[in-house]
């Protein structure tokens, strides 16, 4: 079941990065081009919101089934000297926490915003802020925190 979750958790990551970057886009050129926030753009707005939120369930699932964060947490003296556990162990989770709760609150403000304006520069700021936080805790192949492959196979 871990491998499994891991793997999907892997995949959806893709799903979030691009809900996010095509609502941040969609509210830029919303605001920039005064356009009606519409059907579509709240829809984005959503499910933004709705997949990141399902990211989140797999990766609490994981945080709690993993190997690498039940030996950080048992062995939290010497984990903090090893990089990769406490990505693992601490950065990781606090920083995508973070990043779902700024996507829930940016959701949650731009559907009760009156105006179109406010509407897309609400999503912008928001979504924005949560992305730059998504690109810093996801362990890419290139992080100084911990590598993982671009994608994940069975």
């Amino acid at each position: 079941m871990y491998s499994t979750l891991l793997v999907f958790h892997s995949l959806i990551r893709w799903l979030v990065l691009v809900f996010i970057l095509y609502s941040i886009y969609r509210a830029f050129v919303g605001l920039v081009n005064d356009r009606a926030f519409s059907k579509t753009d709240n829809a984005f707005r959503h499910w933004t919101a709705t997949v990141a939120h399902i990211q989140l369930i797999i990766g609490i699932i994981l945080y709690t089934k993993s190997p690498l964060v039940k030996y950080f947490w048992k062995e939290k003296e010497s984990s903090f000297q090893n990089l990769e556990l406490t990505f693992y162990g601490l950065i990781h989770i606090i920083l995508m926490l973070t990043a779902i709760v700024v996507v829930t609150i940016g959701s949650a403000k731009a559907k009760r915003q009156q105006t179109n304006k406010e509407k897309f520069k609400t999503m912008l700021v928001w979504f924005s802020i949560a992305l730059i936080i998504i690109f810093i805790a996801i362990p890419w192949p290139f992080s100084p925190f911990s590598g993982r492959p671009y994608f994940r196979i069975f």
